[in-house]
């Protein structure tokens, strides 16, 4: 980046807050759907540059905050949309869901710039040298990855959008050190750019190591044909039923429509189909021991061929029997947002139930202290839902020579990079329905970005079904091969890409992001370790 073109952008120190603030924002358009990372990258710039010149930690936190809050609030601005298919919840607080979240989101960048200028500037620097260094740049890049890791597990956690989420072209590192350690790495991207500014060669060449080496790493050749001879037909299935029609009464009949129409098997096609809906695809109790749950079983059976598997999302009703003098009575007690596998006979082979719920969204929290206040969740009923045992791997039999492992993974717990697979049991590839009808057309590029960083990090295909879009068969190298377009109905038939290898990450998980981190936190300690000893 030329320096008059930073310089002209420097020239809003004079007010660092409002430019914090601006800065946050625009960042926001380097994640999908926009995808100007290069606007994200010169956003980091700045905030490097403006917490180094901060006069105090607090201070320093405050930038951090500002900026944090303006990114989430521009990035989650799709929330509000959810609030508008519940009735049972006020409207008007979808206007405030964004600005709410951004606020205690904007904590995490708050965290890694308190941290970066405490470990690097607090006593350390000459009177007079507020530029940004080299070490500072170390610092800020492992605190950010911390303040990352973090997001990820506080309060259930809400990893949305991090940093590295706008740079996948590049994240070829992450195979090694995940999605926490690759976001570090794009702030040594940005701060390469503060370097060459200052006309710091040498220190910008130093930076930039790391992010040119990932973007080359991004450029690997997934590996050949599988040696077992596995050829695993897919079928995936994009209804295009929106969030409205979804609950309205009397449209399960024409719903369910529209599922068969795409899944029917076309003349030509293989024999043998892994048959993939999306999350709560239909309404229908499967497992219930009645006549109702024996015909939706019958017609979606109807659908198959003999040789076809097919996945579907449905809701698992948990009951309690309560006894009472001369009678007894079953209750529904709670829900499980759940995955049924069903063979062409109509027969249930196994269920999977969601593990990490989103709060509002499947459950209440505090729900004696909400509900009163008018408060619901957005999935309609009074019951919460129950989470599952967390990442399995499902088996699969009758489509090749040996069972299939499907990695299950519904909705948001895609989003949760360490934890989408059972590491004792690795799968051949995620299954991820989901269903992103709720929250218009900015969430969906968003979720399936990150369905990418999880294909990079396991080193494994992430195939997506959802009822709106956007569905895709995303490879282990977190290549799309195909999509379905958001809004629009249809059908991928493919074949099941390759998984890789078992990556570092897949083998080791977030202990090497947490190790990257200490790492260059202690890299930007040594000039001032160096200069203690030499006294």
């Amino acid at each position: 980046m030329p320096k008059q073109t930073f310089n002209a952008l420097t020239k809003f120190r004079d007010n660092p807050r409002a430019t914090m603030l601006v800065a946050g924002a625009a960042s926001a358009f380097g994640f999908a759907p926009a995808g100007l990372w290069p606007v994200t990258l010169l956003a980091y710039a700045l905030l490097i540059d403006c917490v180094a010149r901060a006069e105090s930690s607090k201070r320093a936190a405050l930038y951090g905050w500002l900026f944090g809050f303006g990114q989430f609030a521009v990035g989650l601005s799709w929330l509000a949309k959810a609030f508008t298919y519940q009735d049972a919840i006020p409207h008007l607080l979808g206007w405030l869901a964004s600005p709410g979240s951004s606020f205690y989101l904007a904590v995490y960048p708050a965290l890694a710039t308190w941290g970066a200028w405490r470990i690097t500037k607090f006593k350390q620097n000459p009177a007079g040298d507020q530029q940004a260094s080299l070490r500072f740049i170390l610092g800020f890049a492992g605190c950010w990855i911390i303040a990352e890791w973090m997001r990820s597990w506080v309060f259930t956690g809400f990893p949305w959008n991090p940093l590295s989420a706008a740079f996948i072209g590049g994240a070829g590192l992450s195979t090694a050190i995940g999605t926490y350690g690759m976001s570090g790495v794009a702030v040594l991207a940005a701060g390469s750019l503060v370097l060459i500014a200052q006309k710091k060669w040498l220190a910008s060449a130093v930076c930039a190591l790391l992010p040119v080496y990932s973007a080359m790493l991004s450029f690997a050749v997934i590996p050949g044909p599988d040696d077992r001879g596995n050829k695993i037909a897919l079928t995936i299935i994009q209804p295009n039923i929106s969030q409205a029609e979804k609950y309205k009464l009397g449209y399960e009949k024409e719903n369910f429509t529209k599922l068969a129409a795409l899944t029917r098997p076309i003349a030509g096609g293989p024999d043998r189909r892994l048959i993939l809906w999306p999350e709560a695809a239909i309404p229908d109790f499967l497992d219930e021991n009645d006549l109702e749950a024996a015909d939706a079983r019958a017609r979606i059976a109807s659908l198959m061929q003999p040789g076809d598997v097919l996945l579907t999302g449905a809701d698992k009703i948990f009951k309690k029997t309560i006894r009472f003098p001369g009678y007894i009575e079953n209750r529904w007690v709670g829900a499980a947002n759940a995955t049924f596998a069903l063979n062409a006979k109509g027969e249930i082979a196994w269920r999977y139930d969601k593990s990490h719920l989103v709060p509002f969204g499947e459950y209440l929290p505090m729900r004696k202290l909400l509900e009163p206040l008018g408060v619901a969740r957005f999935v309609p009923g009074d019951l919460d839902f129950w989470p599952g045992k967390g990442a399995q791997s499902m088996r699969v039999g009758g489509l090749g020579p040996v069972p299939v492992k499907v990695g299950m993974q519904i909705c948001y717990e895609i989003i949760f990079s360490g934890h989408v697979t059972d590491p004792e049991d690795r799968p051949d590839f995620i299954f991820n329905p989901s269903n992103d009808a709720w929250y218009g057309s900015w969430q969906p590029p968003q979720h399936l970005a990150m369905s990418r960083l999880r294909a990079i990090e396991e080193g494994l295909p992430v195939i997506r079904s959802t009822p709106t879009g956007i569905s895709a068969v995303i490879d282990a190298n977190g290549n799309v091969q195909r999509q379905l377009p958001y809004n629009k109905p249809g059908r991928i038939d493919a074949f099941l890409p390759q998984a890789r290898e078992a990556t570092l990450f897949a083998q080791h998980g977030n202990i090497l992001p947490l190790g990257f981190a200490a790492l260059l936190i202690a890299l930007s300690l040594l000039p001032l370790a160096a200069q203690r000893a030499s006294r």
